[in-house]
């Protein structure tokens, strides 16, 4: 007889809920900080292509920095990282509130924001690679999904304040202080967690090491695939970026309504969130995905070319939810596939492909908003989505076989791929 499912069984840990709740803290802080940020560079500079440059400075130091950020977290303590990642986002808000209250130099905004991808580059990995550390494994799949939707009840609050912030105080430095506040919250709730010991390597820092979770995502087909197809998806189909200009230049609703669009995508993944959380995993997580991503490219065509505030939210929330399936799937995928002693350098393969696609993807759009304009920009973007999931599934038609999440297990060629890791007197893959 099969066991009744517990939705909230991964809170029932203290220390998970610890994580959660700082983690939320955080979320809800980058996020009035991000819509700060897109709205006072755009008052200041009224292009678009300096909301792209935004994306583009915080993920440099992510494709720089994640790899060896990865290693650490698979050598070193994963609390640790994390909290010091969090003292970093501290100063680096409390940076941008100085010259936000001072009208400082633009260049050095950028220069506070760099220091912003810095800290994302080191927190992402040692956070997903904790979480493992405070739950039983079979109970992953449902803490992924509690993950997710504390971050989309983060970026549900974090925009909507963010812009009540701006429209009550007339600037956005009260958003920054308040993103400092949040980030030396997570730091403090962190400190306190007392997660399970895992197995640390001392191997020397190599190159071979810091590629290692590279190699194992590449011998890893199912999770090349669908991270791959995430992303594109966000990397074309992504509007953020370009809502300032939607909420002041095309549906005006100046800074309290660019809150609300920026809070549309989270209410809508949180919605989801809360449901796949409710429900047994998935039996065909690859055909959910596949459809999921599908309806977030033809969601966001129809909020490109849409004229009503409504309209706009309604689709907007669309993408969020279908987007929120993409992310269980796929973080399910990565972290009951993945070993423990490989989870930090994983964990950051993939930060780098999220980064690559909201932060280049930001970039991306704010360059073609500058040549086409903000609407084609959008609805050209979901076009290409819809393309890129045909794509994927002509490469890894497996993808269409996935079954039930809590069914996955290593297949033999990554068992093999493992073992002869350990053979050859390289890196140690498994504990």
């Amino acid at each position: 007889m099969q066991a009744t499912h517990d939705p909230y069984e991964a809170l029932r840990y203290p220390d998970y809920r610890r994580l959660l709740a700082g983690n939320m803290l955080a979320s809800i802080g980058t996020e009035m900080q991000s819509v700060a940020i897109g709205w006072e560079l755009y008052q200041r500079t009224d292009s678009a292509a300096a909301l792209g440059l935004v994306g583009l400075v915080q993920f440099l130091p992510v494709i720089l920095l994640s790899l060896p950020a990865g290693h650490a977290a698979d050598h070193f303590s994963r609390k640790k990282l994390l909290v010091s990642a969090q003292g970093l986002m501290f100063l680096a808000s409390l940076g941008l509130a100085t010259l936000s209250f001072s009208s400082g130099p633009i260049v050095l905004i950028y220069f506070c924001l760099l220091l912003t991808g810095v800290s994302q580059a080191f927190n992402s990995p040692a956070r997903w690679a904790l979480v493992p550390q405070l739950v039983p494994e079979n109970t992953l799949a449902n803490a992924v999904a509690w993950s997710s939707s504390g971050w989309q009840i983060a970026s549900v609050v974090g925009p909507a304040l963010g812009g009540l912030v701006i429209g009550l105080a007339g600037e956005a430095g009260i958003a920054y202080l308040l993103t400092a506040f949040c980030c030396l919250s997570c730091a403090g709730l962190a400190a306190t967690i007392r997660p399970r010991s895992n197995v640390r390597y001392r191997e020397p820092v190599s190159l071979r090491s810091l590629l290692a979770g590279v190699a194992f995502v590449r011998n890893n087909s199912i999770i090349l695939a669908t991270i791959t197809l995430d992303l594109f998806a966000v990397l074309f189909g992504g509007a953020t970026a370009l809502l300032p200009i939607f909420a002041r230049d095309i549906l005006h609703v100046g800074p309290t309504g660019l809150g609300w669009l920026r809070a549309a995508p989270p209410f809508g993944a949180l919605l989801m969130g809360l449901t796949l959380a409710h429900r047994p995993p998935l039996q065909r997580a690859g055909r959910a995905l596949l459809w999921a991503v599908a309806g977030f490219g033809l969601t966001t065509v129809v909020f490109g070319l849409s004229r009503n505030f409504a309209l706009s939210m309604g689709m907007l929330a669309l993408t969020g939810a279908l987007d929120n399936i993409s992310v269980v799937v796929r973080s399910t995928l990565v972290q009951v596939l993945t070993p423990d002693a490989m989870r930090g350098r994983v964990s950051a393969v993939n930060a780098i492909f999220i980064s690559s696609s909201n932060q280049l993807g930001a970039f991306e759009s704010g360059i073609t908003a500058a040549y086409f304009g903000p609407v084609w920009s959008v609805a050209g973007g979901g076009i290409a989505t819809l393309l890129v999931v045909m794509l994927v599934m002509w490469i890894w038609p497996q993808v269409v076989k996935i079954g039930p999440l809590h069914a996955q297990a290593l297949t033999d060629k990554e068992k093999e791929m493992l073992e002869l890791s350990k053979d050859t007197g390289g890196d140690t893959l498994v504990p």
